[in-house]
């Protein structure tokens, strides 16, 4: 069970992007892709038989893991993620401050 999830609101932790949140749009292996964050300019060659235009474009570019911490909304800080066993045996994610459970 991954601590991060695809639509998980997470803060930049350190770099030029430092102090920032969003939600996460993708998650591979140790890296993750957070909406409007790390953003870069790429440039795009057209591709007709694609319907792509070519040009200067921006995207978000992938952050490792270890920058970013995920939003506690109820002590508005960046918390860490924690496993909980309910009674019935399901494994759930918590967070490990307050131990509030991020799904039911």
């Amino acid at each position: 069970m991954n601590r991060l999830r695809k639509g998980d609101q997470v803060v930049v932790l350190s770099g030029r992007d430092k102090g920032r949140r969003g939600a996460i749009l993708s998650v591979r292996d140790d890296q993750v892709v957070v909406e409007n964050v790390n953003r870069v300019k790429r440039h795009q060659r057209p591709n007709p038989q694609a319907g792509q235009q070519g040009g200067i474009i921006e995207k978000e570019m992938p952050l490792p893991v270890s920058k970013v911490a995920i939003w506690n909304p109820s002590t508005k800080k960046a918390d860490r993620v924690g496993f909980k066993t309910l009674g019935d045996g399901r494994k759930v994610r918590c967070f490990r401050s307050n131990g509030e459970m991020l799904e039911a």
